[in-house]
């Protein structure tokens, strides 16, 4: 897991909010309570910049954890939609379901 004080995702750098990126628990170990571990910790540590955190997760099942994990923390759609790329994805637009393929979320965290 990284956290980026400057996210290549351009809301959340306007308004310096820190995103979490690349959060990863082998699928033997989730349901442990480890996920929620680092997601504590990195989140303490963007409360001593900002009062927002921020992160991406994906869209297709294999995200299905992360999606479950993050609305559990109170993590919320920023509202833009889907990105592809760090873009917005446009109504009626044909995208390939990809890593690169996501929904933004931010927390209160300050």
């Amino acid at each position: 897991m990284t956290l980026l004080w400057v996210s290549d995702y351009r809301p959340f750098a306007d308004r310096q909010i820190p995103e979490i990126s690349d959060l990863n628990v082998l699928p033997q170990h989730r349901r442990e309570g480890i996920g929620n571990a680092l997601l504590h910790r990195v989140e303490s540590a963007a409360s001593a910049r900002s009062r927002v955190v921020g992160l991406g997760v994906g869209l297709y099942s294999d995200y299905g954890a992360a999606q479950r994990i993050y609305v559990r923390r109170g993590h919320l759609p920023d509202g833009r939609g889907i990105m592809d790329r760090n873009q917005p994805v446009a109504p009626g637009a044909t995208i390939r379901i990809d890593d690169e393929a996501a929904l933004m979320l931010t927390r209160l965290v300050g």
